[in-house]
């Protein structure tokens, strides 16, 4: 009885310390999601997609490691919603319910760790510096709040807190802003280009396990963007291909970095969108890895699958498509 009382601890024991070791470089796909397109004014937006995040790569700085013991996955539903008023002006939100899971194998078995529920939100308020211009270019800025929807105390089958990157929510408020442009050329109307940047600062939970602090590293993502429209057989259709780069700084405790966070990644990002009827679109994307530099030894994702559906409501009747860089 007491080797066997020795032995299930010193297995929990183990399994904390890899988890603690490294980190991961995925999560809840909030900036990912925001900057839906608005082509009209007095128009309101409906999406909700699924977002499916799988990170099974374990690597050390830009090395691959033959490791395949560790898996990170997120399942997310996400509901995005938002208006254009006021000529120039929208405003958005991003609402998420997310799954974590954790799983690690080691001597013939399996340990799940997970948590599920309401994630954080993103309020979100843009303006059109530049908008239909006669060359055909549109500028606009954004700036908002992540705001901590989701629990950051959940607990696993032992009744031990899980780590900060597990947690449906973060308990911390983060400010966000946004810089978005695009332009069409007169050699081919239903094309675009189109870029994005969305930067988060983030904010810091000061009741880590109780009576500690974590804060995320800040963050940064940018879009390039090329996408076009055909119809086929009377459906209209849009491709798209994006890239992604995104810088995240380490995270930290107490004031202090955490080794094995942070880092920079590359992404590819085919995307579609089918119009099936008049104000309803689908919408699907994957997200592949090009580069992958974590800081430290980290799992990274191996690839990203998010599929929705688009509801124009209280809109003129007139084409209307989202950005597909999710």
């Amino acid at each position: 009885m007491m080797f066997r009382f020795l032995s299930v601890f010193i297995g929990l024991g183990f399994s904390q310390l890899i988890a603690g070791q490294t980190c991961c470089s995925g999560g809840i796909p909030l900036s990912n999601n925001i900057g839906l397109e608005f082509n009209e004014d007095d128009t309101l937006l409906l999406n909700i997609s699924y977002d499916f995040n799988n990170l099974n790569t374990l690597k050390n700085n830009t090395e691959t490691l033959d490791d395949n013991s560790r898996l990170r996955t997120t399942h997310s539903i996400l509901i995005n919603t938002g208006y254009a008023f006021l000529n120039k002006w929208s405003v958005e939100g991003l609402f998420t319910w997310v799954n974590q899971r954790r799983i690690i194998s080691q001597f013939e078995s399996e340990n799940l760790d997970q948590t599920y529920g309401i994630g954080d939100a993103i309020v979100l308020i843009r303006y059109s510096l530049l908008k239909n211009t006669p060359k055909n270019w549109n500028l606009n800025i954004g700036a908002g709040v992540k705001i901590p929807l989701g629990s950051s105390t959940e607990t696993n089958d032992q009744g031990i807190t899980l780590n900060a990157d597990l947690q449906p929510g973060s308990n911390a408020w983060d400010l966000v802003y946004l810089v978005g442009t695009s332009k069409t050329f007169d050699f081919r109307p239903t094309m675009t280009f189109s870029s994005r940047v969305v930067y988060r600062q983030t904010g810091e939970n000061d009741s880590y396990f109780g009576n500690s602090s974590y804060k995320f590293g800040n963050e940064i993502q940018a879009f390039l963007n090329v996408s076009d429209q055909f119809l086929i057989k009377n459906t209209l259709v849009n491709p798209s291909l994006s890239f992604k780069y995104r810088n995240a700084e380490k995270d930290e405790t107490q004031g202090f970095d955490i080794p094995n966070t942070g880092g920079d990644w590359v992404f590819i990002i085919p995307s579609f969108s089918v119009k099936l009827f008049q104000n309803i679109s689908f919408n699907a994307a994957a997200e592949l890895p090009l580069y992958s530099s974590p800081d430290g030894t980290q799992l990274t994702p191996t690839y990203r699958l998010t599929t929705g559906l688009l509801f124009k409501l209280f809109s003129k009747p007139e084409a209307l498509t989202l950005n597909q860089e999710l």
